[in-house]
């Protein structure tokens, strides 16, 4: 009888445990609600950049280009920063960037705050920068020793690949093979005095692909497309432009004004260095088409 008695206290106390808790959880789920807090905005967004260098003399930088930019907000749990539509995630709200656009410019950065729930808020800042860049002394004596001139003589002196390749995968010319196009005769004359002379030859012709030439330089000048949409011999003229040497992400660089280019007309006035010595310098420039487009120069007599 007794431990019935146990038995049925043990039950009878279980049992009013089991309502006790089903009740407790009730009573949570009815009246207590789940929340995060209230989704505001971040506001009041300040951003601030520290050029480098800066100070009374040099009011827009050493010429390295570096700029770091700071953001602050209230209510902000993350940062970003756009520059040319390009956005870089900074959970510090700091970023630095450096500029490679050569002479004095005006950058303009844009600060995201983020908040909760995807919310955001933004500044923006505009800052000038002074990017210089001193490009070696065997390459600048290079380039203005002589008058360049495509190499005709060697395989892929011309050629066709991805923008980003490092040489012509898809195609490259055999020696001599553009002979019936207006390119050989060209010649490229780099001064010291920062004046690039494009000397169109005897022929007065040029090459390139026709829509470039006939945007940038004057319409189809009764010249018919062949089958690849170039005009093989362009009645064009000599001309001058500038030319300078950056190193974007350095990366050695030949930049033209203007309509300046080399070898066959793409609209581009870029020319990546990929490879060079004091007479043969392998280029890369990335055409309208966006194509990458490799051309071998030297500055040796022509045969």
């Amino acid at each position: 009888m007794k431990k019935f008695n146990t038995l049925f206290k043990i039950i009878i106390a279980s049992l009013l445990m089991i309502a006790f808790t089903s009740c407790e959880v009730d009573s949570f789920a009815e009246n207590d609600e789940f929340s995060f807090g209230d989704i505001v905005a971040p506001s009041n967004v300040q951003v601030t950049s520290d050029i480098s260098g800066q100070d009374s003399d040099n009011p827009f930088g050493d010429g390295s280009g570096e700029v770091t930019f700071t953001v602050t907000a209230e209510n902000a749990i993350a940062y970003k920063f756009v520059n040319d539509g390009v956005e870089t995630m900074s959970s510090s709200g700091s970023l630095t960037y450096t500029f490679s656009q050569l002479g004095t410019n005006t950058y303009t950065i844009t600060a995201i705050a983020v908040g909760k729930g995807g919310t955001t808020s933004s500044a923006a800042l505009a800052v000038e920068v002074l990017v210089t860049y001193t490009p070696p002394a065997e390459l600048v004596a290079a380039l203005q020793t002589g008058n360049w001139r495509i190499k005709a003589d060697e395989w892929r002196h011309m050629g066709v690949g991805p923008s980003d390749a490092p040489e012509p995968w898809w195609w490259g010319a055999n020696p001599y093979d553009k002979a019936s196009t207006g390119m050989y005769d060209d010649r490229y004359t780099f001064a010291s005095d920062g004046t690039f002379s494009f000397d169109v030859g005897p022929d007065g012709q040029i090459f390139g692909k026709a829509d470039p030439m006939e945007a940038d330089l004057g319409g189809d000048r009764g010249q018919t497309r062949n089958g690849d949409n170039e005009y093989t011999n362009y009645p064009f003229y000599s001309f001058d432009e500038k030319w300078s040497i950056s190193a974007p992400g350095g990366v050695e660089t030949i930049n033209f004004t203007g309509i300046g280019f080399m070898g066959f007309y793409v609209g581009s006035h870029d020319y990546t260095i990929l490879s060079r010595s004091s007479n043969r310098i392998i280029l890369r420039t990335v055409g309208s088409g966006g194509l990458g487009w490799f051309w071998i120069i030297t500055n040796d007599p022509a045969d």
